[in-house]
């Protein structure tokens, strides 16, 4: 029986590129960038989610989905819908590590999955990139980052493609993953792909149970380098890519671009907001009064 691993980020912290890296592990060609689903779907997509339960989804709250969802996650992991026999199911989510109105694991805790890779990106260069993604400015999206009730896909009367994703702030969905004591947790930093795709990939395919081989981890980080992602993006467009015209979803792909993004007062509250979180995952605040790790 297949293992389900979580692939669980923030949104903008770099699972778009780690699901590139994993959709071309097995090729010998790179994979349209338009492809990638099948390999690592969403766990919140409400399309697949109504096809294996045959239920119109838009007849329930946001609550009553929530509380179906652990049925379900449990009901795959047990292979149900698996891809091959003996092979990785790797499903992305960005909703936090929380709990159903109901008190249990929106994710059906080691029922759903056997763990998860956290991939987790310096907020810093975060904010820059979401204010990018939404078209808002940097201040809207820190705010964003800061709200610890963030939601998203909650508009109502509209029919989202995706279920309501429970955020938290920044710093609230990372320690929500950290701290929870239902899976074992791999985490990814962004700017450890960018020093060593091919170590930090390989470590996270031997945490997930499908180790592979150099040459073809090799093959997979050079079909998924960043220009070429946006060389394919610019040739024939990126299902998600903001729909809103202004710029590509593949932009900078920096570590460290926000030096040159964020104004010192940007920062700064960033910094206020989440240091402590900063710090466990090894970004140090710059700011002199950012609260100390207690």
């Amino acid at each position: 029986m297949p293992r389900t691993i979580w692939l669980a980020s923030y949104p903008k912290s770099g699972s778009t590129w780690f699901r590139m890296l994993l959709a071309n592990l097995s090729r010998t060609t790179p994979i349209d960038i338009n492809a990638v689903e099948e390999r690592a779907p969403a766990a919140g997509a409400r399309r697949p989610f109504e096809d294996f339960l045959g239920l119109d989804t838009s007849l329930l709250t946001h609550d009553e989905i929530d509380r179906l969802r652990p049925r379900v996650y449990e009901l795959l992991a047990g292979g149900l819908a698996a891809p091959e026999a003996g092979r990785v199911a790797f499903s992305m989510v960005h909703d936090a590590y929380r709990a159903t109105a109901a008190g249990e694991p929106l994710l059906a805790g080691r029922g759903g999955a056997e763990g998860a890779i956290l991939i987790v990106r310096d907020p810093r260069d975060v904010a820059a990139s979401l204010a990018n993604h939404y078209r808002t400015s940097i201040d809207a999206a820190i705010a964003h980052m800061n709200n610890p009730a963030r939601e998203t896909h909650t508009r109502p009367g509209e029919m989202q493609r995706l279920f309501r994703h429970g955020l938290r702030s920044w710093s609230g969905h990372a320690q929500s993953w950290l701290d929870q004591a239902d899976l074992p947790i791999c985490v990814v930093r962004y700017e450890d792909l960018k020093a060593d795709a091919a170590g930090t990939f390989a470590r996270a395919l031997a945490f997930a149970g499908e180790p592979a081989d150099a040459a073809a981890i090799g093959r997979a980080v050079a079909f998924s380098d960043f220009e070429a992602l946006r060389r394919q993006e610019q040739a024939s467009g990126f299902a998600r890519a903001p729909q809103t015209p202004g710029g590509p979803f593949f932009r900078r792909g920096q570590a460290g671009g926000w030096r040159d993004e964020l104004t010192a007062g940007q920062v700064a509250r960033l910094e206020a907001a989440h240091a402590a979180a900063m710090r466990r995952l090894g970004y140090q605040p710059v700011t002199a009064s950012a609260p100390a790790t207690s």
